[in-house]
């Protein structure tokens, strides 16, 4: 399997994972997918430019899909890691969602179990 690193800096959102998060035929779908019961939020990922330019390459690549109820778009879903923890990336397919942000859900807050604050560097392995 093939594994490609992102990263970028931590930054805060305006709160929609959460919300789509505590959905429960996203909870169903990413427990079958991913293997686990995501927490109600993700950790935002502003990338650096050279990880921009390798994120494009996951529009392209063979991914599983979070298929929407009406009313929401669809969303890539890969799996990946940060440190020893197992998570995943979403990749909303809605017009002018930003290149250069990944969006990053686990079981658990990957912020307080890294503690991490805006700004802070953050690699995440991502799994082709």
């Amino acid at each position: 399997m093939k594994k490609m690193k992102l990263s970028g800096k931590v930054f805060s959102g305006r709160g929609d994972g959460e919300k789509f998060l505590e959905l429960q035929w996203v909870k169903q779908q990413i427990k079958e997918k991913l293997g686990f019961t995501p927490y109600p939020g993700t950790l935002n990922v502003r990338l650096s430019e050279e990880s921009a330019e390798r994120r494009k390459l996951l529009e392209k690549a063979a991914s599983m899909t979070v298929c929407p109820a009406e009313g929401y778009c669809n969303g890539k879903l890969f799996k990946a890691s940060v440190g020893m923890v197992k998570c995943g990336i979403v990749i909303p397919e809605v017009a002018g969602y930003p290149e250069n942000v990944l969006e990053i859900i686990a079981p658990i807050n990957l912020r307080e179990k890294f503690q991490l604050a805006d700004n802070d560097e953050i690699t995440v392995t991502v799994s082709l």
